[in-house]
């Protein structure tokens, strides 16, 4: 559609009524809430929410494309440039709703929406919460499964942002690779996939994994770790050094959106702004 008052082109997201039965689809909820929050250069923006009869719409900045599309479309490798750049924008947009306290939770590809001058921005906030107490508990099942963070397979109730960083590494492995990193048929193939890759992880490399909810007779294999360089032959070691410090089993040692931030723009330009 067109906003009349300016003559933008806008998106137009529409969501059902009365299919829910106490008339609201909490996850158009939440995405109002959290679009309503968080304003910022590297985050759809949400011009406006209007409804009739049968519609809740939210009027959506009309972006022409998305990671995923891109990828699909390539016939050649991004160029490292390309590739640190949409990495930057995820990761300023992702920050940014971090400091806020909102965990994403379904960072893949086509929700890097990218608009005709080359601005990535995160959009698809359905099943975005707010990060509370660490104690509250919250399901597992979110984040589209190959870029789904292994304490989820396993079943955590409790997580934090570590889940959103685990999807961006995935992404930018795609990025480099052209084709998904870690493409599992279920949850249970999933982890099989990540184990062979990143090999087995041990109560050691990620203490309080024992504990979580898979069942623990249920015993994998034990793999070993697949070397960066023998599929990403093209990547140089700054890349892989971030890639790493992104896939760790660990959670809390998994790199934060604000530490890949200030490094790189530490690196790019002395200038310790976010944005």
């Amino acid at each position: 559609g067109v906003q009349l008052s300016t003559g933008r082109k806008v998106a137009i997201k529409k969501i059902k009524l009365g299919s829910f039965k106490d008339g609201f689809d909490m996850t158009a909820i939440r995405e109002i809430k959290f679009l309503q929050e968080l304003k910022h250069p590297n985050i759809i923006e949400l011009i406006d929410v209007f409804s009739n009869k049968t519609n809740l719409n939210l009027v959506l900045e009309f972006l022409d494309s998305d990671l995923e599309k891109i990828i699909k479309e390539c016939d050649g490798v991004f160029s490292v440039a390309d590739i640190k750049s949409w990495m930057l924008m995820t990761l300023r947009g992702l920050y940014h709703c971090h400091r806020s306290f909102v965990l994403h939770r379904d960072l893949k590809p086509n929700n890097l929406l990218i608009s005709s001058n080359g601005q990535l921005k995160i959009g698809d906030f359905g099943l975005s919460r707010d990060y509370g107490e660490p104690s509250e508990s919250m399901t597992s099942q979110v984040v589209t499964r190959w870029y789904r963070a292994p304490e989820l397979l396993f079943g955590a109730k409790e997580y934090g942002y570590g889940v959103d960083m685990w999807s961006v590494g995935c992404i930018f492995a795609e990025l480099m690779l052209r084709t998904p990193y870690l493409p599992g048929e279920s949850d249970m193939e999933q982890l099989d996939i990540i184990f062979r890759a990143l090999g087995t992880p041990t109560e050691e490399t990620w203490p309080g994994m024992k504990s979580l909810p898979v069942p623990s007779s249920f015993e994998f294999p034990i793999y070993p770790k697949t070397p960066w360089g023998k599929l990403f032959t093209a990547a140089g070691n700054d890349a892989l050094d971030l890639l790493e410090k992104m896939l760790t089993y660990n959670p809390t040692k998994r790199i934060s959106a604000q530490d890949v931030n200030l490094t790189n723009n530490n690196n790019n330009n002395n200038n310790n702004n976010n944005g």
